[in-house]
C-alpha cells in the first residue's frame, strides 16, 4: 500500500517523546499501553516488515526474532502476527514497552495512519487525564447508597432488555437456535471523519456499501485516511479537535447495524465492560417518540418509571449522563440545529417541546451542561445537519469478507455447509455484494438454508438474482411456518394484505405502522407474519409494527401488483418509481425480477398464478427503456444510470428482452466509471444474451483481474475491446489469453 510521506521525525524528537514517556511510572505506562493495545495491533498489521525493521534497528528485538515474526505472518496473517508481537513485547519489560512506543513515534515519518497519530496525540496531550479516564471507565463514580441502588436497577433492566434481543430467527427454528446479542454481534467496521463535508451523503453511502466496493480500495481508504474506532471508543479523544467528544453521530445504510451497535453499547455498559464514567445511560428510538410534544423530564419518566423519584438527583450531575437516540432518519421533522434557531431550544428539563427540539437542545448543551449524546442515522439525514454540532462523525461500513464468512459459520453451525454456502455466494457476486449488510446477510443465509441443507439429496435451486433470493426467503417462510400446507387462496390473501401495507408505507414514507394501519390493510398479525413483520412494544401497552428490513417492504410492494393487479395503482407505482431519486423508491428491480416465470414459480406453487397483465406491463416498461440515449451519454451519471438499467435486465432473466433492448450493433462505453465486481457480473450476463458486440470500452474502470474474471466467458464475442488504464497485473493476461484462444473468438482490435 502506498503510504503518504510526512516530515521526517528526527532523533531529537524521538528522545523528547521518550523523555515525556519517562514521566509515567512503570504501572502507568503499562496501563496506557494496555489501553492502546487494540490500536497498536491495528496500526502494526498495516506494515509488519517496516515495524520489525524499526524494532531491530533500535535493539528492541533481535534479527532472529524479527525473522521469526516474519515467518509467523507468512504462516498465519498480519493481524495474528501483530497481536503476537505486541503481546510478547508487553510481557518482556517496561523498557521494551517504552521501546515499542519510541518505534511507533519514529514511524510517523513513513505512515499517515490516523490511528497512529490519534493515540500518540492523546498520550502526549491528554495522558495523565487519560489515566484517570481509564480508571473511571473501569470503576465508575462513587454514588451514595440510594442512587447506587437506583443505578443497579437501571442496569438490570437494560441487561434484561438487551439479553432478550435475538437475531430474527428462521421460522421452524427452536428458541435455542437463535443468536442472543452477546453471540451474534460480529465486529462492525466503524470509521470516523472529524467533520461533515459537502459530499457527506454520497461519501457515506459509498463507504457504507463496503460490499459494493473493491475491498482492497476500501481497506486502503480506511487505513490511509480514516480512523477506525471500536464501539467502546466512540467517546475517546479526538486528535483532530484535541478534545473528548460530547456529541457523536454514527451513520450507515438501512440494516448495516446501527441499532445493533447501540444495543451492544448499552449491553456492555450494563455489564460493566466499558464507559462506567456514565452513571446513567438513556436509550430512545425516534420512531417511538416521533410526533409527541413533551419535556425531557416526562420522556425520562415515561420510558424509565423506576427513575421517577430519583430523577432530580440523577440530573444534578450531567457529565455522568449519556443520551442515545436511534434512527434520526425515522424522525418526521428535522433537528433544529441551524444558526438563529436557538430561541426555540429548551432551557430547562421541564420545557415542553417536540422531540427533535429536545434532541437539538441536548446537542447544543442548552438543557444541561456536560452530558454526552450519541445519535444514529442513515446517511441521507446528514447533509441537513449543521457542521460542527457533532464532535465526532462516524460511519458503519458493514462486513468485509472475514466478517461475512464468520457470520455464515455462526448461522449454519455445520462448517462444511457454511463453507459451501459462502463459496456459492462469493462466486455469484450479486448475492455476495448484499452481504456487506448484516441484515442482508441474515436474509441470504435464511434463503440459502434449504438449498444447502435439504434432506434426501433434493436441495432447492440456488438463487442467482436478488429477486430470486427474496422469493426463496418468502417461500422458505411459508414452507416452514405452518404445520400443514396452507390453502393457496388464504395464503394469497395474506400476502396481498401485507403487500398493500408495504406499498402504502413506501408511498407515504412510513416505516413504522400503527395497529390501525394493519386494520385498514386487513392484515391480521400472526406467528406466520413474524418472518416479515416485527412487533415493536412501546412503553405503554401500545404496539407498533415494521418490516424486518426496508428491502422486504420493497419486495412485498412489488409482489402485490402481481397478486392483485389494479391498473391505476400500478400506473401510480411506476410513475413514482420513475420520478424518485435512485435509492428512494427501489421496487423496480423486484418488479423486473418477478416478471420471469422461472423466478416466481416456487411462489406460485403456494399462492397461485401471477397476473399476466402485470407481467405484460412490466416487460413492456423494460422494453421501452431509452437504452440508446443512455449509451450515447458521456457523463458518469449517464453511465451509472445505464448500469442500473442493465441491473433491471439482469433481474428479469429475459434473454430475448435483453437482445431487443440492447440491439444487435452494440456499443458499450463505461470508460472513467468505476465498475465494481458485481457490475461486471451484470455486464457479463447482458453480453451472454447478445450474439455479437461491436465495441466494448472499459478504459479506467478499475476492474482489475477480479472484474476481468467475471467478464472473461463473454469477451470472445466483442470485435473491439479496450481495457486501458485498469491496473491489470500479469495474472490478468491468463484471462485475456483464454479469450483469444476461444474457438469462436471475434476480437479484431484489443487495446
Amino acid at each position: 500500500m502506498a503510504s503518504k510521506q510526512r516530515p521526517v521525525v528526527t532523533e531529537g524528537e524521538v528522545k523528547a517523546f521518550s523523555k515525556h514517556m519517562d514521566n509515567y511510572s512503570p504501572w502507568q505506562l503499562m496501563k496506557l499501553s494496555e489501553h492502546f493495545q487494540p490500536d497498536m495491533v491495528y496500526v502494526i498489521e498495516n506494515d509488519i516488515p517496516i515495524v520489525l525493521q524499526e524494532l531491530t534497528s533500535r535493539r528492541i528485538i533481535t534479527a532472529q526474532q524479527a525473522q521469526d515474526y516474519s515467518d509467523w505472518e507468512k504462516n498465519h496473517d498480519s493481524t495474528n502476527a501483530a497481536e503476537k508481537l505486541v503481546h510478547d513485547i508487553f510481557t518482556v519489560s517496561s523498557a521494551a514497552r517504552l521501546g515499542l512506543w519510541e518505534c511507533l513515534f519514529a514511524l510517523q515519518s513513513k505512515w499517515a495512519h490516523p490511528n497512529l497519530h490519534g493515540m500518540l496525540d492523546e498520550i502526549i496531550q491528554n495522558g495523565h487525564n487519560l489515566l484517570q479516564e481509564i480508571l473511571l471507565n473501569e470503576s465508575g463514580h462513587t454514588l451514595d447508597p440510594e442512587l447506587k441502588a437506583c443505578q443497579v436497577e437501571h442496569k438490570a433492566k437494560f441487561r434484561d432488555l438487551t439479553e432478550r434481543m435475538k437475531e430474527n430467527k428462521t421460522p421452524g427454528q427452536s428458541e435455542g437456535q437463535t443468536f442472543p446479542i452477546t453471540n451474534r454481534y460480529v465486529e462492525l467496521k466503524v470509521i470516523s471523519d472529524h467533520q461533515f463535508k459537502k459530499q457527506t451523503h454520497q461519501e457515506h453511502e459509498a463507504l457504507a456499501a463496503a460490499g459494493e466496493l473493491n475491498e482492497y480500495r476500501l481497506q486502503r481508504r480506511i487505513k490511509g485516511e480514516l480512523e477506525r474506532i471500536a464501539p467502546n471508543r466512540l467517546f475517546r479523544w479526538c486528535f483532530r479537535s484535541h478534545r473528548l467528544p460530547l456529541s457523536v453521530i454514527v451513520s450507515g445504510v438501512a440494516g448495516v447495524g446501527k441499532t445493533t451497535l447501540a444495543q451492544k453499547f448499552i449491553f456492555d455498559w450494563a455489564m460493566g465492560k466499558h464507559y462506567q464514567k456514565f452513571a446513567f445511560v438513556f436509550f430512545f428510538k425516534f420512531r417511538d417518540v416521533n410526533e409527541e410534544k413533551m419535556s425531557l423530564e416526562f420522556l425520562l419518566c415515561q420510558t424509565y418509571p423506576h427513575l421517577r423519584d430519583k430523577l432530580p438527583r440523577v440530573l444534578e450531575d450531567p457529565e455522568k449522563l449519556l443520551f442515545i437516540f436511534d434512527g434520526l432518519d425515522e424522525s418526521k421533522t428535522d433537528l433544529k440545529l441551524r444558526r438563529g434557531e436557538t430561541h426555540e431550544l429548551c432551557m430547562t428539563p421541564g420545557d415542553v417541546k417536540p422531540i427533535t427540539v429536545i434532541v437539538a437542545s441536548l446537542l447544543k448543551q442548552t438543557l444541561l451542561k456536560g452530558y454526552s449524546v450519541l445519535l444514529t442515522s442513515r446517511p441521507s439525514k446528514l447533509s441537513s445537519l449543521e457542521a460542527g454540532v457533532f464532535h465526532r462523525v462516524a460511519s458503519i461500513v458493514g462486513f468485509l469478507s472475514k466478517e461475512r464468512e464468520r457470520y455464515f459459520s455462526m448461522f449454519f453451525g455445520d462448517e462444511r455447509v457454511s463453507r459451501e454456502a459462502f463459496a456459492y455466494v462469493r462466486d455469484s457476486q450479486v448475492l455476495y455484494t448484499l452481504c456487506y449488510n448484516p441484515s442482508y446477510c441474515w436474509i441470504t443465509c435464511t434463503a440459502l438454508k434449504p438449498c444447502f441443507t435439504a434432506k434426501a439429496g433434493r436441495p432447492q435451486p440456488t438463487p442467482k438474482t436478488v429477486t430470486q433470493l427474496f422469493v426463496s426467503y418468502v417461500t422458505h417462510i411459508m414452507a416452514n411456518h405452518t404445520q400443514e400446507r396452507p390453502e393457496p387462496q388464504r395464503m394469497r390473501d395474506t400476502l396481498i394484505s401485507v403487500g398493500w401495507l408495504a406499498e402504502y408505507g413506501l408511498t407515504d414514507r412510513t416505516l413504522v405502522f400503527q395497529p390501525h394501519h394493519l386494520h385498514v390493510a386487513n392484515v391480521e398479525f400472526s406467528p406466520f407474519l413474524t418472518g416479515f413483520l416485527v412487533e415493536n412494544p412501546q412503553s405503554s401497552s401500545q404496539v407498533t409494527y415494521s418490516f424486518l428490513h426496508l428491502t422486504i417492504q420493497e419486495f412485498f410492494a412489488a409482489l402485490v401488483h402481481y397478486l392483485d393487479y389494479k391498473e391505476d395503482k400500478f400506473r401510480d407505482t411506476m410513475a413514482k418509481s420513475r420520478s424518485c431519486k435512485e435509492g428512494d423508491y427501489e421496487i423496480s428491480r423486484f418488479l423486473a425480477g418477478l416478471s420471469h416465470p422461472a423466478t416466481r414459480r416456487s411462489l406460485e406453487e403456494y399462492v397461485g398464478k401471477f397476473s399476466a397483465e402485470a407481467t405484460h406491463k412490466v416487460i413492456g416498461w423494460l422494453g421501452e427503456m431509452n437504452y440508446e440515449e443512455l449509451q450515447r451519454r458521456d457523463d458518469p451519471e449517464g453511465k451509472r444510470r445505464l448500469i442500473n438499467v442493465l441491473n433491471l435486465l439482469f433481474e428479469s432473466r429475459n434473454k430475448q428482452l435483453v437482445c431487443d433492448v440492447v440491439g444487435k450493433d452494440t456499443h458499450l462505453d463505461f470508460s472513467e466509471l468505476y465498475l465494481m465486481p458485481v457490475d461486471c457480473t451484470v455486464l457479463s450476463y447482458v453480453l451472454s444474451c447478445c450474439e455479437e458486440i461491436q465495441h466494448l470500452t472499459l478504459d479506467s474502470c478499475f476492474i482489475q483481474n477480479e472484474g476481468l474474471e467475471r467478464l472473461r466467458a463473454e469477451l470472445h464475442k466483442v470485435r473491439e475491446l479496450s481495457l486501458s488504464d485498469n491496473d491489470l497485473k500479469d495474472e490478468a493476461m491468463k484471462n485475456i489469453c483464454s479469450v483469444l484462444k476461444h474457438p469462436n473468438c471475434r476480437l479484431e482490435d484489443l487495446r
